[in-house]
């Protein structure tokens, strides 16, 4: 059932994009560029509400807390694709920097992912929210490691 979610998901996700690039009038630079974006926006959507869990700042939902965990883990797989040559420019915060250091950026990335891969393991059935605090930080040191050297400051 959890892999039939996820394919769902991640074929809904697929299909919009490639809609969106085979019907825009944009290069392919600006559709990767809005591809990247739209992954990172829905991350954030899902990740903001475990943050706010594990900040105290919401009552904790283990149920909520993990679907949004399995939903940031499936969405890690996507951005990486939105990062093609000549995609730095514009209406992007990504860094040029991004292209000469492709292998740390990629192997960074992959850290990511696996770091969201093990919070929603770690969450699947839990309820104590003590135990996925560390877990919840290592997704969040994760995205901090690109951001730091690959993001521009907003």
């Amino acid at each position: 059932m959890k892999l039939g979610k996820t394919a769902l998901i991640a074929g809904a996700f697929l299909s919009a994009a490639m809609v969106m690039t085979t019907l825009s009038a944009a290069t392919p630079q600006e559709n990767a560029i809005e591809y990247r974006q739209a992954a990172y926006t829905m991350i954030r959507n899902h990740f903001g509400p475990m943050g706010a869990m594990v900040k105290g700042e919401v009552e904790f939902n283990a149920e909520a807390f993990a679907k949004n965990a399995q939903a940031v883990a499936t969405l890690s797989q996507f951005p990486l694709n939105g990062f093609i040559e000549g995609s730095y420019e514009g209406d992007t915060a990504a860094k040029p920097e991004i292209a000469a250091k492709m292998e740390d950026f990629k192997a960074k990335m992959e850290t990511f992912k696996v770091e969201a891969a093990n919070l929603a393991k770690a969450a699947e059935g839990s309820s104590d929210l003590a135990a996925l605090k560390p877990q919840f930080a290592k997704v969040a040191e994760s995205c901090k490691a690109c951001h730091d050297i690959y993001r521009e400051k907003d």
